[in-house]
């Protein structure tokens, strides 16, 4: 047995939850302390001097007023779109979950008799009429997890924007730390709700499961299945909104009218701004609490039909839960180092600020794991391994956990050298710009595909050595081991958003150039930062899709899965052509919404009298409009086809093509996920590194408007769609149609195969 016992357990989990939820609310209260209102720098009746250099902006207290304004409106788009989502996606929450009662219910005819275990035949299980409604409502609470995420942590972005542009003004350390702390927010809000929702959930499904552990943890996979499909349109759909106002903007802003980024004649400005936030935050919210439920939900499957289930260990059966409690206890000391333990004084120091906490939450997290596995975990147990009982040590899940949390790093890092400007990888693509966009796009694409040489390799290594000490299960805590700092990860990647949304406030309300300076370098590092996460979330992907298939191969008792065999090798091949599909999909779906905003953006140019010399507001509401409704439009095609893909595959053609499938799209979605978001993240960076000037090789092909510019923007915009649709949304892909095909598994067992049965 495990040294810590069930009742400690009991209470550990859930006071880490609370404890990183009271962390959020802290620092959301010392950033909530920057008043975005016209008394803002007024100290006993006096002006407060804020910065050196204010003269050549507008004036303080005006500045302000304009920032307040601009915020509104940002906070209003993105609020509005969400709702607007949301309610399209509530319907289809509802029809989903009646699919699930209705497919898996189907399984013993709606019987509401006991049923032998299956993987422990001597005893007697729930019927699966219950866990038919048990998955239903796992199902529906992750999803409402996952839209809470994704809404609450857009909330604090546009809450914070404003608030970091204001204290750019005493410094870049101030509005850095202000950006940190707010994505910090978010970053530990999604983390507790999602361990706690877990812990609760286990908790009271209990409560009528008692000692039918399997038929519990088979039930709460639904948990994870709520939490992807909501990510896959929240990512699928904000990515478009985002792209299409993003390319707008660019293209007759930068490009033909010459005007900076967020100029606030530009009529696709504020589009720009909110697709920030439905994007790149609640996007990546709702996708990372996706992965850290399906990692979850995979791990402890597996460990509910192994010693841990059959023997009833709670403490050693809660290993992932006590996991991601620990890291949320970590995360907390890391954030610390950015925010307490010192500050900011150079632009130069943002980056390695950042990088660092990557480093400190993974060398403590290290020990973290070690204490974890010691005292929640038997010297010595066995794990389900396809048919077969492996003997496993603790200090074996140990290496597991640890190996998935360095490999994360290994991507973390790899993904930053590819795509900050700080390198040679991003100043090549710069230089390329010298000759026009044909070589940069050449350059890009020649380095994302290079970029996914080092991550596989960490994936693979990774892969192997967790495989080897604890079969599936050691995967499962792998992916577990990648996401246990995701509230350290999720706060750095929210940052970026947040620093990119106020520099377009401090350029739309008249701000000075050296506070633009010192936004954009917040902005710059952001951007390296986003790629990052955007690391993490994929390999952390690759991981749990793989759990999850194993989980899936077990549940759906295949013995072995042959790829010399018809079957599962049509599958296969199926499989690795559907990112291709789904990212010309949401391609060609971005391209069609930025079609219609540039040629809005030209027409207001065009037919509206002084909107070029500033004298009139241009109509932002249209634009906002246009991105709306083509991205509710346009999210539902990609969504159907990896919704429906599994549903089709296991009903018509049985379990083993569906692994097969499965296999293929686990296998090519990584890698064009990879080189997709590194390409968009070093083409954005290029263009970043000509805008600064910060060296003379930058000097040397700038300044803004310059021919090199030009092609730098075109690459950008090519990488937008990539970097924040495809991308990342892919990694929401392979999840998904894992977890989808888990959960439908005793279906498809069961009732599968339709048409090899007709002939």
């Amino acid at each position: 047995m495990a040294v810590l016992s069930e009742s400690l357990t009991q209470i550990l989990i859930p006071a880490a939850a609370l404890i990183g939820i009271g962390f959020a609310l802290l620092q959301w209260l010392v950033v909530s302390k920057v008043k975005v209102s016209a008394d803002y720098g007024k100290k006993d009746g006096y002006k407060d001097k804020l910065i050196e250099d204010e003269e050549e902006g507008a004036e303080n207290a005006d500045a302000v007023i304009k920032c307040s304004e601009i915020q509104n409106a940002i906070s209003v788009g993105a609020t509005s779109f969400l709702f607007t989502q949301y309610k399209y996606l509530g319907i289809f929450m509802g029809a989903f979950a009646v699919v699930i009662f209705l497919f898996l219910g189907s399984v013993k005819g709606f019987s509401t008799q006991s049923e032998p275990c299956t993987y422990n035949p001597g005893n007697l299980c729930k019927p699966a009429l219950a866990n038919a409604m048990f998955s239903t409502i796992a199902f529906l609470l992750g999803a409402l997890t996952s839209v809470l995420s994704g809404f609450l942590g857009m909330k604090i972005a546009t809450y914070a924007n404003a608030r970091t542009t204001l204290e750019a003004r005493k410094g870049v350390g101030k509005a850095f730390i202000t950006a940190f702390r707010s994505g910090a927010v978010m970053g530990f809000l999604l983390a507790a709700n999602g361990l706690l929702v877990l812990y609760v959930s286990i908790n009271l499904f209990k409560l009528y499961y008692g000692d039918d552990w399997e038929g519990l943890y088979e039930s709460i996979t639904g948990y994870g299945l709520g939490g992807s499909s909501m990510a896959l349109f929240g990512r699928v759909g904000g990515g478009i909104y985002t792209k299409a106002a993003d390319v707008g903007a660019d293209l007759v802003g930068k490009v033909e009218k010459n005007i900076p980024e967020d100029d606030p004649r530009n009529p696709a400005v504020i589009a720009d701004n909110v697709g920030d936030n439905v994007g790149d935050i609640a996007g990546m919210g709702s996708d990372l609490f996706g992965s850290y439920a399906e990692s979850s939900c995979a791990a402890l499957f597996v460990a509910s039909i192994s010693s841990f289930g059959i023997s009833h260990d709670y403490s050693a059966m809660s290993y992932p839960l006590t996991i991601s409690a620990m890291g949320i206890v970590i995360c907390l000391i890391t954030t610390l180092f950015a925010t307490d333990l010192g500050e900011i004084r150079q632009v130069s120091e943002i980056e390695p600020t950042l990088k660092r906490q990557l480093l400190i939450s993974t060398i403590l997290m290290t020990a973290g794991i070690a204490v974890v596995s010691f005292f929640a975990l038997p010297s010595e147990f066995t794990l389900f391994n396809f048919g077969t009982e492996k003997a496993v040590k603790n200090w074996h899940l140990f290496f597991c956990v640890s190996i998935g949390l360095w490999a994360g790093l290994v991507i973390g890092y790899t993904t930053e050298y590819y795509t900050s400007n700080a390198y040679s990888p991003v100043q090549d693509v710069a230089d390329s710009c010298r000759t026009g966009a044909a070589t940069n796009v050449i350059f890009g694409l020649a380095l994302g595909y290079k970029s996914v040489i080092i991550p596989i390799f960490a994936i693979a290594i990774a892969i192997y050595i967790s495989f080897s000490l604890a079969a599936m299960y050691g995967i499962a805590v792998a992916a577990l081991g990648m996401l246990s700092t995701i509230a350290t990860g999720l706060a750095i990647d929210a940052y970026g958003p947040i620093s990119d949304n106020a520099g377009g406030i401090a350029e739309m309300s008249g701000m000075s150039h050296k506070i633009r300076e010192r936004t954009d370098a917040l902005d710059a590092a952001g951007n390296t930062t986003a790629a990052i996460g955007k690391g993490f979330a994929i390999g952390s992907a690759a991981l749990v899709s793989l759990a999850l298939f194993g989980a899936f191969v077990s549940r759906a008792g295949i013995k072995t899965v042959d790829v010399l065999t018809p079957k599962v090798f049509i599958g296969l091949i199926v499989g690795a052509m559907l990112p291709y599909w789904f990212s010309a999909m949401t391609m060609k779906s971005v391209g069609s919404a930025a079609l219609k905003m540039v040629e809005e953006v030209r027409r207001q140019f065009n037919t509206i009298p002084g909107l070029m010399e500033g004298r009139v507001k241009p109509d932002y509401a249209n634009c906002v409009k246009i991105s709306t409704d083509a991205s509710l439009r346009e999210m539902i095609p990609p969504g159907a086809l990896v919704m429906l893909t599994p549903l089709i595959a296991g009903t018509l053609f049985g379990v083993e093509t569906l692994a097969g499938v499965l296999a293929g799209s686990l296998v090519s979605g990584v890698q064009i996920a990879i080189s997709a978001s590194n390409t968009g993240g070093a083409w954005d960076n290029a263009k970043k590194y000509i805008e600064a000037g910060a060296s003379e090789h930058a000097k040397s092909l700038g300044p803004k408007g310059s021919d090199a510019h030009k092609a730098a923007v075109i690459g950008d915009t090519i990488g937008d769609p990539l970097k924040d649709t495809s991308g990342p949304s892919l990694n929401i892909l392979i999840k998904l149609m894992a977890v989808e095909s888990l959960v439908f598994a005793p279906f498809f067992a069961a009732h599968g195969g339709l048409l090899f049965k007709l002939l």
